[in-house]
Parts: C-alpha cells; structure tokens; sequence
C-alpha cells in the first residue's frame, strides 16, 4: 500500500523562494495525510516555463539554493518523499541543463530522472535550453512500491510518431507498480480527453498503473489547468483533480493495483466528457487575468468601454476575475 498526495500548485515563474515555500507548506499537508509521496509538477522549482532566464547564472545559483531548502525541509519529514521537477546542471557537450525529475527523502537525492523528449513546437523551445536525458527507466523502490518516473513529454510518444525513443515502453520493460509522470500540460479545448485517451491506451498496453501530475495558472498568454489524473490498465481513468484551481489530494494505491481515497474509500466515477466549451473558456479566461494581474502586482485596472457588447463582457469577466472594487 502506497498513499501519494498530488500537489496541483499555481507555481510563479522566477520566483524560486516563493515555489518553495508553497512545497514546503503542501509537504507538511501530505505528512498530515500519513502520505509516503509527495510529487510536484515539471520544473516546478522554477516553475514552467522560464525561458532564457535558464542562461542566467544568477538565476541558476538561486535553484541551486531553493534545492537547498528543499533538502533541508525534506529532513524534517524523514518519512516522505519528495518528487520534484527542477533544472539540474550537467557536463560534457551540448547545453549545460537538464530537465530533471528528482526523488528527494529524508535530506538527500534519492534518484534522478532527466527528461528524453525535448518538445520544440507549438509554445515549447525545450531543446534551447536543455539536453536529452539518457535512454534508460528510472524506478525507486518506496516501502514495498516499485516506482517508476517520467516528465510530461516522456509519456506521449507511446505510439512512436514523433521521435524515434520511446521511454515509455523502456519504462515498461522495468515493470514498476505505478509510474508517476509530472507535467506542464498547457489547456485548450480537447486537451483533457486528449491526455485521458493517450495515458489510458498506454497504461493498458503495458499493464501499468500511472498518476499524471499537472499545474495550474495563468502565465501571460498561456493557461494551465490542472486536471491531474490517476488511470489503472482496466478502468482508465479512475480520479481527477479539479480544473483551474489548486487541488492537493493524498490517493492511496492498494496491494491490488487499485486507487482509492486516503482513507480506504472508493473513489467517484470521472465524467467521460469535461466542461461545456463555453464553461471552459470562461474558467480559462479568469484564471489567465487573474494571474496576470496578481503576478503583475497591480493593484487596479483600467478597462477601456464603448458601451457595445463586447465592452460589456469584457468588464464582466474583469470584475468575476479581478473583483469589481479594483
């Protein structure tokens, strides 16, 4: 038996002391739930995506810090794991970063994982900064859980049509009990059955069980939503996080391959079809404003109006994001 909270955060770009701390606190949280795991999202030290601030050694020394205090808060939870996304340094040719999946437990690093799969289309340029990882499975023996690891891209080329390796399958061949991908999985309209479809035939092709962890919020035109999941070979997807808003959830994976709540509970059937496309665009958009102007630092906002209807829905989704007093 293996309890694992999923920490579904709103992670600030830069801002590595801030990251974590909001760990640290969702940590503590976890250890209240008796969780044995704890697993963050892709880079969320730094969190997704910071861009040419990666050539920055500033901003390098500043991770290399924030790991710090993560390894010391881990060693006040000797009985926790910590499953972290963070840049990592490397040698040799190439670029001087991975992309990097780190296994942290009672103040040390217990495994690391480096990314394979380097996006570079759409809103992604990975390759920019990062190199490959090697083509080999990482797994991790946690109490009597075979545990195996993945970063976001990682998972999503089970059917061989992008890029030549596939580590999905090489996970496969290490035949963990469940393998935990933490991701950066930008929202669109479809994405969420997209995800549910591509994990769910791959955990059923391999007989594996897997747990997808995804953040949340709005960075300048792109918007997270969350939606973290938990699918089993037979049942597909079994649990799902909420969209848009933060969700810290402890799961707990029986000695039957099966999830249920923390405390033993079944879990509640997940809706095959997600929001109405209006809902969903309307959660979107809030969450976008939103985080634009808290990270901003503004503390009013002004809205241009020309008394037609699109100036009227306009200041009607500024006052549900941003409150009409500002």
């Amino acid at each position: 038996m293996l309890r694992i909270t999923l920490a579904q955060l709103n992670f600030t770009v830069g801002d590595i002391e801030g990251n974590a701390e909001r760990m640290i606190a969702a940590a503590h949280k976890a250890a209240l739930d008796n969780a044995h795991m704890i697993v963050f999202s892709e880079l969320a030290l730094c969190a997704y995506y910071p861009g040419d601030m990666l050539d920055d050694k500033h901003f390098l020394t500043r991770i290399e810090e924030g790991l710090g205090t993560l390894k010391r808060a881990s060693a006040t939870l000797p009985d926790l794991y910590w499953v972290i996304g963070t840049p990592t340094p490397r040698k040799g040719p190439g670029k001087h970063l991975h992309n990097s999946l780190i296994v942290l437990h009672n103040g040390e690093v217990r495994l690391q994982y480096d990314k394979q799969l380097l996006p570079t289309y759409n809103i992604f340029d990975e390759r920019r900064h990062f190199e490959p990882g090697p083509d080999v499975a990482k797994v991790l023996r946690i109490g009597q859980t075979q545990v195996g690891f993945l970063i976001c891209e990682d998972s999503w080329n089970d059917e061989g049509g992008d890029y030549t390796t596939n580590p999905f399958m090489r996970m496969a061949d290490a035949a963990p009990e469940i393998v935990v991908s933490i991701n950066a999985s930008p929202s669109n309209v479809g994405k969420r059955e997209q995800r549910h479809q591509v994990f769910s035939d791959a955990a059923r092709r391999h007989n594996l069980t897997v747990l997808y962890v995804n953040q949340i919020g709005g960075h300048d035109q792109i918007v997270y939503d969350g939606a973290s999941f938990a699918v089993e070979p037979e049942r597909g997807v079994v649990f799902e996080a909420d969209r848009f808003v933060e969700d810290l959830r402890t799961l707990q994976l029986g000695d039957d391959g099966h999830f249920s709540l923390r405390n033993g509970e079944a879990l509640s059937s997940v809706p095959k079809e997600g929001l109405p496309t209006m809902s969903f665009y309307r959660e979107q958009i809030l969450l976008g404003l939103r985080d634009y102007a808290r990270r901003c630092g503004f503390s009013k906002v002004v809205v241009g109006s020309s008394g037609g209807i699109d100036s009227a829905l306009t200041l009607a989704l500024a006052a549900q994001a941003l409150g009409p007093r500002m």
